[in-house]
Parts: C-alpha cells; sequence; structure tokens
C-alpha cells in the first residue's frame, strides 16, 4: 500500500520526519523504493541531471509523464509526485488537464506546483477536483530568470511574503510544502507554523 496524504500529516502532527527523493526512471526510483523512501518526486530537474540541458524550462508535460510511468512501475509503497513543468499551470483549465494526464496516465498520487499567491486559486480547485497538490516556494527554478540562483527571502520582507505564502498555500489545500534555499531559521519558522510537512 502506498504512503497517503494522511500519512504524512500523522507523522507532521507526531513530529516525526521522513526523506523525500526525486527519481526520472525505473532503476533510479527501485533505489528509492528499495530504501524505504515514503516519497519520490518525478521532477523536472530531469533537464538539468537527465537531459543536459542549463535550466528546468525545455521539460515538457510528456517528459513528465512518460517518466512517471516508469517509476510508478518501479515503486510498490512510495507515494509518487509528479512536477508540473515551466507554463504547464498557467490557468485552472490548462493544470486541470496536465494534472489529470499525471494522475491517469502517470499513475501518480500527487503533483507539485512552484510559486506562492498567484498559484493559489489553481491549487484549490485541483484538490476541489481530488488531486493531491504539493507546494514549492524559496528558489523556484522555473522562475530562475527571474529571481536568480540565489537563497530567497533573506531579509525581512522577503521572510514576510514567504510566511505568507505558505499559509495561503496551506489554506488552499496542499497537503506539504517544498521549501527550496531558504535560511534555515525561517525554514525552521515556517514549518513551526504550518500545520502540513515542509520539505
Amino acid at each position: 500500500m502506498r504512503t497517503t496524504v494522511f500519512d504524512l500529516a500523522k507523522q507532521k502532527a507526531e513530529g516525526r520526519r521522513f526523506a523525500m527523493l526525486t527519481a526520472y526512471d525505473f532503476p533510479s526510483a527501485r533505489i528509492a523504493e528499495a530504501a524505504g523512501v515514503p516519497v519520490v518526486l518525478v521532477g523536472d530537474s530531469m533537464g538539468n541531471v537527465v537531459h543536459g540541458a542549463p535550466n528546468t524550462l525545455g521539460v515538457t508535460v510528456d517528459d513528465i509523464c512518460r517518466a512517471c510511468q516508469s517509476v510508478v512501475r518501479a515503486t510498490e509503497s512510495a507515494m509518487v509526485v509528479a512536477d508540473m513543468p515551466f507554463l504547464s499551470f498557467v490557468d485552472e483549465a490548462t493544470s486541470i488537464r496536465n494534472a489529470g494526464r499525471f494522475m491517469t496516465e502517470g499513475g501518480v498520487q500527487a503533483v507539485k506546483i512552484e510559486g506562492g499567491g498567484s498559484v493559489v486559486p489553481v491549487v484549490r480547485r485541483l484538490v476541489e477536483l481530488g488531486i493531491p497538490v504539493m507546494g514549492h516556494l524559496g528558489f523556484t527554478p522555473q522562475s530562475a530568470g527571474v529571481i536568480g540562483l540565489k537563497v530567497q527571502a533573506k531579509d525581512a520582507e522577503g521572510a514576510r511574503r514567504l510566511i505568507e505564502d505558505a499559509l495561503a498555500l496551506q489554506e488552499a489545500g496542499c497537503f506539504s510544502l517544498v521549501l527550496e534555499l531558504v535560511p534555515a531559521a525561517l525554514a525552521a519558522e515556517v514549518t513551526r507554523r504550518l500545520t502540513i510537512p515542509t520539505i
């Protein structure tokens, strides 16, 4: 039986940590599964890691969907999460179509979306339709050309905005939240304030 959003919520409530790893194919997913990793992300980082591209922007919905199929076949107990690639969640209709493909064709149990307040309506709608959503704040690779490859929210205003975005994503229904390249103290504060797990 696969890990569920309810299992992760219970671990958060009990103060227990869990691991999440990224896999892009059958062999790497088998290793994660054998190690007992409860959450496996099929990341758009395959653009850099697998395809040798300078960024994640060229990764398509088809790329993610095919990788998800391989990762799902390789796992039995891990929750598999599909990264929503660049411009795949620009509005509700596009988001529903693409997230729906990942769930039905890819076989995943959840999707991950980068962004804060601007993606809240999309998150809310997907959750209403029964698609679990993992949020992603801090350094968001799809926005690297705008925000730069650097630690985010280092000043008071940036930290305030990140906390507000985290709370808004939780309120919209995200079951967990990735915090990438943010100061450790800020990540700890967000983790303390949220009832959902942070990664």
